[in-house]
């Protein structure tokens, strides 16, 4: 068993890892719908939660570095301790993620423009707060709704976890075509190959 690598790569040291043409492998971790957004050109879109139900059909095809990638390191953290769970060590974390990334003015592929993750729990769950607070004074037991968002976000930060993140993802605004780990795994055998062949 190989000794684990350092857990983060800043953006500067991946664009140079990028540039040298060694192999690398940038899995971005965010929904389809961030993705598509906005990405690091050569990057694969492998969502958080595909990652954890499919785990070990994506660690046959990740044996070269694997660097990952969110928006800001959050989801990229929960990836790697998910791979690293299951003995890949070849693991790295974008430091500050995508924000970082774009913050260094390094090149980004652009598509439509879409609120990732964070801000879209941010809103749903600031509009839960302030209707049921509003709410209260004609309902008061609606502030014990209010109470309940508070806490699950309580609970959200102190496990390093966020349930409405996860059910925001499988939300159609989230998903694209390209979300099924069928069509992730071929993509990734496909860049394997081609990569074989350049050798």
């Amino acid at each position: 068993m190989t000794e684990p690598s350092p857990a983060t790569l800043d953006p500067t040291a991946l664009r140079e890892l990028l540039d040298s043409g060694k192999n690398v492998r940038v899995v971005d971790v965010r929904t389809p719908g961030e993705f598509e957004s906005v990405h690091i050109p050569g990057a694969y879109n492998v969502p958080l939660d595909l990652l954890r139900e499919h785990r070990d059909e994506f660690l046959a095809h990740l044996d070269e570095n694997v660097v990952l990638v969110c928006r800001s390191g959050q989801r990229a953290t929960q990836a790697e301790e998910t791979l690293r769970t299951a003995g890949l060590f070849n693991v790295h974390i974008l430091e500050g993620g995508m924000m970082g990334w774009e913050a260094k003015g390094f090149t980004v592929n652009r598509g439509t423009e879409r609120w990732d993750l964070e801000r879209q729990v941010r809103l749903v769950a600031g509009s839960i707060v302030l209707t049921s607070v509003l709410g209260s004074i004609a309902v008061p037991k609606l502030k014990w709704l209010a109470a309940g968002v508070g806490g699950g976000l309580s609970f959200a930060a102190l496990s390093n976890t966020c349930a409405m993140g996860m059910v925001l993802s499988k939300l159609p605004y989230n998903r694209g075509a390209s979300c099924d780990p069928q069509t992730i795994v071929a993509q990734l055998v496909d860049s394997k190959t081609a990569t074989a062949e350049r050798n």
